[in-house]
């Protein structure tokens, strides 16, 4: 094969199109001329560009630092002391709803003691008598009578139980705070003590009771020990002491004369001590009571 052949653009070396400079830049010349940047538009933009300044610093001398500094300690001061003010208010206004609860609690337990001191000194009087007569004589010699009548308040029985719902309440909630006088809160604090001291001794005697009631029986028939129980009733709603004379000097007999029962009883009446639950309800209705002044004073309460 000849080199002509090989040739793709035609038969001769003459067809091959003329590649002189000129003919080039017609063929690629765009056919639009590129716009040029506007130079009226980027000196616009660059006006409009805000410029930023550092401010310029004034420097504080001592005193402006210090009155400033003045001003915030004066502020915080002030809040905390219109804080504390308004704590102490709000405080104070729950001590005294306190101090009338606690009030209206120890004027119910006053009144109840007073109940409850009548009956045991009247009691513990008749026991005492009780106790002279058997030591003092022979059973048989001793009016039957008069055995039913004293031996019927060998088993006297009646409760005191302390209105401390406020107290309670106080302690459990940590309240007593409220009570900023110290000697107040340590009467508070004392009656408490009182009140719980009493229970426990409340616990003790009504055992004792209950073992002197189960004595009881064995010495006194009872439709006489009832009739003298009848006599006690009456002279509650009108006293007559001609009604208990005349008891006493009736005869009735007892189950039993034996000295040792006898003296198993009297040992076990004696065991109550009565006068010793006496001095206890009347001290504490004595703090009570001066409790009672004291809260009155102390919140000006007024008496209703």
């Amino acid at each position: 094969m000849s080199d002509e052949e090989n040739i793709p653009w035609g038969n001769s070396k003459e067809e091959i199109p003329n590649s002189n400079t000129d003919e080039v830049k017609e063929i690629y010349s765009p056919a639009e001329p590129i716009d040029e940047p506007e130079t009226q538009n980027l000196s616009l933009t660059t006006q409009n560009m805000e410029v930023h300044h550092h401010p310029h610093v004034e420097k504080k001398n001592f005193k402006e630092y210090f009155l400033e500094f003045l001003m915030i300690f004066l502020a915080v001061t002030l809040g905390f002391f219109a804080e504390s003010v308004r704590e102490y208010i709000t405080e104070h206004k729950h001590a005294k709803e306190y101090a009338e609860a606690m009030i209206n609690d120890l004027s119910r337990d006053t009144a109840d003691l007073k109940i409850y001191l009548d009956y045991f000194n009247y009691a513990a009087s008749n026991v005492d008598t009780l106790m002279q007569l058997v030591s003092a004589n022979d059973i048989k010699a001793i009016p039957s009578g008069k055995l039913y009548w004293y031996g019927l308040w060998a088993a006297a029985h009646g409760n005191f139980v302390p209105h401390d719902a406020t107290i309670h309440q106080m302690e459990s909630s940590g309240a007593l705070r409220y009570f900023t006088n110290l000697s107040l809160n340590h009467e508070v604090a004392e009656y408490d003590q009182l009140c719980r001291k009493w229970a426990a001794l409340e616990q003790t005697d009504r055992d004792i009771y209950l073992e002197i009631r189960k004595a009881r029986p064995k010495i006194f028939e009872f439709k006489y020990n009832d009739a003298a129980n009848n006599i006690w009733l009456a002279n509650k709603i009108s006293f007559s002491q001609a009604r208990i004379d005349s008891f006493l000097r009736t005869n009735p007999p007892l189950l039993t004369y034996d000295k040792t029962t006898f003296n198993e009883y009297i040992e076990m009446v004696r065991s109550r001590f009565l006068h010793y639950q006496v001095n206890d309800a009347d001290t504490l209705m004595k703090h009570a009571a001066d409790l009672i002044i004291k809260l009155k004073k102390g919140y000006n309460l007024k008496d209703e």
